[in-house]
């Protein structure tokens, strides 16, 4: 059943993301005649050293247009931040403006002071015309030998390049001449211009988007992206044969012990070979172990679709809020594979209670979401920032958990306790646990965990740097094919030192190994968190509660995220090592 259920979640999940992402581009078709009036919208501001802190553009005191209208969005482009108000004044194509006033303004002291705080702050707006986005900074501060002196840029000017009956590029810069001192709190009369010019290019409309993806193509950023790639298969084939060394010895000595009965009855077992009535006995808080199963199963899927969507072309540089539309979307669409797999699971470990451990698997990773989100929320509503969520879109979230998540949850959890299906163990489990002989301070849980996430976390450092600077910066991401490459060996290195670990845990006669392996493979989240405070204070200029807030708040549910995820590889790799190993010896 499970077979059956994976592709057609994979097909419904990429037709409903394509949709969507259809459904949020604009009505547009991209072709204009001359005098036809282009999309022109406004988004946001906010300092630029704290991407998260965004607010509106017309909090600012600037002019409001008489018929401003705002742009109905996304799931995704709320959830970015996005709030776009169509444009302070017109375009129409192929018709230019030659400092053309938009309007007139008498700047009170008050306003003043707001202009002045937030140039002081280095705050950028962001527009976008036909889709194509526009930055620039909102004034400038200039030092002389006695104070510092604000300057808010009165003339926007902007250069539209087109092609025919298309728009190719538009870029955006503020005259330095044009801009209006606010050092001395007193009224300021200010008069804002534009100035719009149309040149023809011909670079074809399919290739308008390339620009904004150069500045992260550069030869060096390449070099760096390939030596990482080519670090993680080293990483892979030294754990591979490492690996495949221990099993070629361990296979020896099982086959020795088979072939000579004798010997194998005279001399006293030791090592993992006397834990074999041990090995598999079930461990302890079952349903919460086949929880974090079921959840860290989910996100693999899920991550796996997200790759599959980036692959294909949809996460296209400025495609807004297409990336958290998929989360959305796929996130809900995959909890009938949490559900099947954590009751499936706890089933065969002889639970009984499948309710409860359904509604723990449920609330594992949505809990913590939620508490953060509400938290998070709420910080962002007392900062007036385009971040805080409206009612609507809290609601439609609150409707596809209730109407599509959950149904979907409790339908793979009815389908995973009716498989049937018993845990395959090739050795018997005795009555009364093996005592568990005294261990040194490396082989306990802590260190091993240290060790199994560390060398995995090393692998995908460089990766995570550019991935942290996207998300948390602005910096672009767009190199899909070598993060899914990082992935797929973040993955084996994870089984196979997880795998190595065990070996060694069992050596010493410790048959503790479902969670070991389960928290050994996800340690590599806690790296990735610790990672976060490394990153904030030496990579960044982040300040402000809001800010430091939501860097920390979020990277503490996409580690957990992690950790569940990995956990997981790590459990399945060592069961299946545990089994090889085991199934290869005769037990009584």
């Amino acid at each position: 059943m499970a077979e059956k259920i994976l592709p057609v979640t994979l097909f419904v999940s990429v037709l409903l993301v394509l949709s969507v992402d259809q459904a949020s581009s604009d009505e547009s078709d991209h072709r204009y005649r001359q005098g036809d009036q282009v999309p022109f919208y406004i988004n946001k501001v906010g300092p630029f050293h704290n991407p998260s802190e965004t607010y509106r553009y017309f909090d600012l005191p600037y002019c409001l247009p008489d018929n401003a209208t705002e742009k109905r969005l996304s799931l995704g482009e709320v959830l970015n931040g996005d709030r776009l108000v169509s444009g302070p004044f017109p375009i129409e194509f192929l018709r230019e403006r030659n400092s053309v006033p938009v309007c007139k303004k008498k700047l009170s002291k008050e306003d003043v002071a707001k202009f002045r705080a937030v140039v002081h702050e280095d705050y950028y707006y962001q527009m976008y015309f036909d889709d194509l986005p526009i930055w620039a900074f909102l004034g400038m501060v200039e030092f002389d030998k006695r104070q510092q002196r604000y300057y808010l840029f009165n003339h926007i000017h902007l250069n539209i390049y087109y092609n025919k009956d298309r728009v190719i590029e538009i870029t955006s810069y503020t005259h330095r001449n044009a801009v209006v001192e606010l050092t001395e709190d007193k009224e300021v009369d200010v008069e804002f211009l534009s100035t719009v010019e149309w040149k023809e290019t011909d670079v074809p409309f399919e290739k308008r988007m390339a620009k904004y993806s150069q500045s992260s193509s550069l030869p060096h950023h390449l070099d760096i992206h390939r030596n990482s790639v080519i670090n993680s298969c080293m990483a892979v084939l030294l754990l591979a044969g490492f690996l495949a060394a221990i099993l070629r010895i361990l296979n020896n000595d099982s086959v020795k012990y088979a072939n000579d009965e004798e010997l194998a009855a005279d001399q006293e077992e030791t090592g993992w070979k006397c834990i074999h009535g041990d090995v598999f006995r079930y461990p302890k808080h079952k349903s919460l172990f086949a929880a974090c199963l079921g959840s860290g199963t989910q996100i693999l899927t899920l991550t796996v679709f997200i790759f599959i969507l980036a692959l294909v072309g949809v996460f296209y540089p400025y495609n807004r809020g297409a990336l958290l539309t998929a989360l959305v979307v796929l996130y809900a669409l995959t909890s009938g594979i949490a559900g099947y797999t954590a009751t499936s699971f706890y089933c065969q470990l002889g639970g009984t209670n499948w309710v409860r451990n359904l509604l723990l698997t449920g609330c594992l990773f949505c809990g913590p979401l939620l508490l953060t989100f509400c938290f998070l929320n709420a910080v962002a509503v007392a900062y007036t920032a385009t971040a805080a969520l409206p009612l609507g879109t809290i609601v439609v979230i609150a409707l596809i958990w209730t109407l599509v998540s959950s149904p979907l949850l409790v339908l793979g959890g009815i389908i995973g306790k009716n498989r049937k299906a018993e845990f395959q163990a090739p050795c018997r489990t005795a009555e009364c646990p093996r005592e568990i002989p005294p261990m040194r301070w490396y082989r306990q849980t802590i260190p091993q965990m240290a060790i199994a996430g560390f060398l995995p976390f090393i692998l995908i450092q460089t990766e995570l740097y550019y991935i942290f600077a996207s998300v948390w910066g602005h910096r672009i991401y767009t190199f899909y094919s070598f993060l899914f490459i990082i992935f797929i060996t973040l993955l084996i290195v994870t089984a196979l030192i997880t795998a190595t670990l065990t070996h060694l845990q069992l050596a010493a006669e410790d048959h503790r190994w479902w969670w070991r392996s389960f928290l050994c493979g996800g340690s590599t989240g806690l790296f990735i968190y610790a990672y976060c405070f490394c990153y904030y204070y030496t990579r960044t200029d982040m300040s402000g509660f809001m800010q430091t807030s939501f860097i920390f708040g979020y990277m503490a549910c996409i580690s957990f995220g992690c950790f569940l995820m990995l956990g997981t590889v790590g459990y399945l790799a060592a069961l299946r090592f545990v089994r090889h190993v085991y199934g290869s010896i005769k037990c009584e």
